[in-house]
This record gives structure tokens, sequence and C-alpha cells, in this order.
């Protein structure tokens, strides 16, 4: 396969969205370039025309596939199930499908963007921390009461689905935010039980092409 025509992921290490794509990247065993945009660097490279040109939110992550642009992690993840939906990250079955929507939303649209760099810099530095724990907790507490009638070994039933890409990044999250997690047994099971599978592994952002010395694993 000529090298041009490799998909190019946009992605900075620490980005929980950009760590979804990662995770459906390695599970469904694609090659690919990335070229990581730093958010702090550069008063935020996503800041740049040249980046500006590619996403217009001045988000990661983008990836360049097929001949198309697509940013949101969540229309990367669907856009990878439907043309390489080996192996399935959206159950068959509607209902559970619909399950693994839910929760997936939940994390990416209900509790990811109220912690996000840029509404933490709208808050003020002294409120950033008390401001994010709360977003977390928040939604954990609604998360953790919705797997008790979803989850198996994972979010939704016993297979790894979009639902768990979203899951595993906010738990670093919470805990890069000190979030007390006792209270969601169920949400610490689960992420136990995918930080030991391989494809989180690999994309974890400790062991990122950007990440600094300091946090490498």
């Amino acid at each position: 396969m000529a090298e041009s025509s490799k998909p190019i992921l946009f992605s900075y290490f620490r980005s929980s969205c950009s760590w979804r794509v990662r995770i459906a990247l390695a599970l469904k065993n694609m090659d690919y370039e990335m070229i990581t945009i730093s958010l702090t660097k550069d008063g935020g490279q996503q800041f740049s025309e040249e980046f500006q040109a590619l996403n217009p939110m001045k988000q990661v992550p983008v990836l360049k596939i097929d001949g198309i642009t697509i940013g949101q992690s969540l229309a990367i993840i669907e856009y990878l199930e439907e043309t390489r939906p080996t192996p399935r990250l959206l159950p068959q079955d509607p209902k559970k499908r619909a399950h693994v929507r839910m929760i997936s939303h939940l994390l990416a649209s209900g509790i990811q963007p109220l912690q996000n760099l840029s509404v933490l810099k709208q808050v003020g530095q002294e409120n950033q921390l008390t401001w994010a724990q709360q977003a977390i907790s928040s939604g954990f507490n609604a998360l953790e009461q919705i797997l008790q009638s979803t989850a198996g070994k994972y979010c939704v039933g016993d297979e790894v689905s979009m639902a768990d890409l979203c899951l595993a990044p906010q738990v670093a999250n919470a805990d890069r935010f000190k979030v007390d997690l006792t209270p969601y047994p169920t949400i610490r099971r689960i992420n136990k039980s995918l930080l030991a599978l391989e494809a989180f592994q690999v994309s974890h952002p400790c062991r990122q092409p950007d990440t600094p010395p300091e946090l490498r694993a």
C-alpha cells in the first residue's frame, strides 16, 4: 500500500477524545500515520490556520481517511465501524446498540466537554479542580446507576464496544482531577478489565510519540 493512502490521525497524547479513536484503530488493527498537535505549545497548535482549515472547531482528533476528513471522535469511530466492521464496536442487537450509544454520549457529551481544557480556562485557575470534579462525579453517579442494568464484563455485555472506548479515557481524566472513585465500583471494575487489553495499552497517553518523558510508562 502506498504511503499516502495510510489514514492520518491528528492527535494529542493527553486528549481523551483522541485516545478513543486510537483505541478503535488499535482494535481494528489499522495501520496509520500520526501527526501530533500540542494543545499547550505555541499557545495551542490547534489554533494554527493550517489546522483550522482541517477542523474549524480547532479540536483533536481529526482523521484523514479514504479521501475524507472527519472530526468528532464518535463520528470517526462510527465511520470506522461502518467501513471496517471487524471487530465489532457496535452490537448487532438494536437495543444493545442503543445502550452503547447512550453511554458513549453520556460520557462524550455529558461529562467530557464540561471539564475540557477550553472550559477550564473560562472558570479560572482557582476553581478548575472543583469544577472538573463536580462535572465528572455528577456524570459518574448517573453512569454507575445505568451500568447496573447494561454491564457484563464491559459497559454493555461482554464485548468491548464504543462505550468502553469512551469510558477508559474518562476514568483517566477523573484520576488526573483527583476524583474519588470509591463510589463507582462498576466503573472501576470495567476500567481495570479494559486497561488489561492490548489495544488500550498501546493507545494509552503514557505511550504516545508526544508523551513528555516524565509521563512515559
